[in-house]
This record gives structure tokens, sequence and C-alpha cells, in this order.
């Protein structure tokens, strides 16, 4: 995997477009420049959440005793089911009832930027190829940078493409990510297969 491709699969998997109707939700109430501060800050903590899965992933999975091959296959369970919910969203929305007030870690940082998913995907990519994490950690950075820009931008976003345009994108995106998530399980499954059930 180059870090093009690297950076869009965790682009994809950071979900901007689909995001920015419930962030504009969650930040309506706030003034102007309170809604950038709180937006910066809950990216940031995002940005931190996942380079220490990226870098401390590997060490987590031998501490809890996990398989690679187990955290692709939650990892796409969990993926699979927001892809789904991407594509037929619940009435109370991606990730269910928010809470009232100014958000903080969560649920903007996580799970909506930094998700299950997300976090399984650069965990695999620290653990498989430990010798890149300089060039995952470029990829992590490349995305996360478009997905605030994205969502830094979701205000005029909003005003030019209208509700039904980024409906249809982030539907789009959920089928993207449904395609993504039966790959990580298959990748997961013939892994596990390949190198047996331990005894």
């Amino acid at each position: 995997m180059t870090i093009a491709s690297a950076a869009l699969l965790l682009f994809l998997i950071l979900d901007p477009l689909g995001n920015v109707p419930v962030f504009l939700g969650m930040l309506r109430r706030l003034p102007p420049r309170r809604q950038r501060i709180v937006l910066a800050r809950e990216l940031l903590i995002a940005l931190a959440v996942l380079m220490l899965f990226l870098w401390a992933g590997k060490y987590a999975l031998e501490l809890m005793h996990l398989r690679q091959e187990s955290v692709a296959i939650a990892g796409g369970i969990v993926l699979f089911i927001i892809g789904l919910r991407m594509i037929f969203p619940p009435p109370q929305g991606l990730m269910g009832e928010l809470p009232d007030g100014e958000p903080f870690i969560v649920p903007m940082a996580i799970p909506l930027v930094a998700g299950p998913s997300g976090m399984a995907a650069v965990m695999l990519m620290g653990s498989n190829e430990p010798e890149r994490l300089g060039e995952w950690s470029l990829a992590l950075l490349i995305a996360w940078a478009a997905t605030a820009a994205i969502l830094f931008s979701s205000t005029y976003l909003y005003k030019l493409l209208g509700m039904r345009a980024l409906t249809a994108i982030e539907r789009l995106m959920g089928m993207l990510l449904v395609a993504i998530s039966v790959q990580m399980l298959l990748d997961g499954i013939v892994g596990y297969l390949s190198i047996g059930t331990p005894t």
C-alpha cells in the first residue's frame, strides 16, 4: 500500500463529508468563533488518539494477546455497520442521540472522527509493517488535514451543496466503506485460515 492509497483509505474511514451535517447540528448553538475553537480542539484530540493507536497499537495487541486477524475482522464488522448506517441512516442520526451543550471528546473527536474502524485501520497498518510507521504517519496527517479542511468549511459546503447533495455524498461514501469493510473481513479470515487456529 502506498502513502496515497493509505491516505485515501483513512480519509474515507474518517468520513468528513458524512460528518458535516452532524457537526453543523452539534455546533449551531455556539458563537462562530467558539465553533472554530471547539472544532480545532476536537480534531486535534482525534489526531492524537489515532497517532497513539498507530504507534502503540502493536504493543497493545501483544499486551492483550490479540492477533492482527482478530482486529481486522472486528474492524471490518464495525466499519460495515457504520457504512450501512450511512446508507440507511436512523432517525436519530449516524451515531445515535447526541448530548446537548458544548461537545468535549465525545462524540465529535471519538467516535465521529476517530472511530473504532479508524483505530483498527491505523493499528493494523502499524503492526503489519512497523518499519513504515513514518509513512503511515504521513498518510494519517494527509487524511486528517483533508478532513479538517472539509469540516472547517462545512458551513460553506452546506450553503453550496445543500442537504440533498450532502446526503447523497454520505450514502455514496457509505457504499465505499461497506466494500472496504468486506475486504477487511476477507483479509482477516484468509489470514486467520492461512496461519491456522492456535492449539
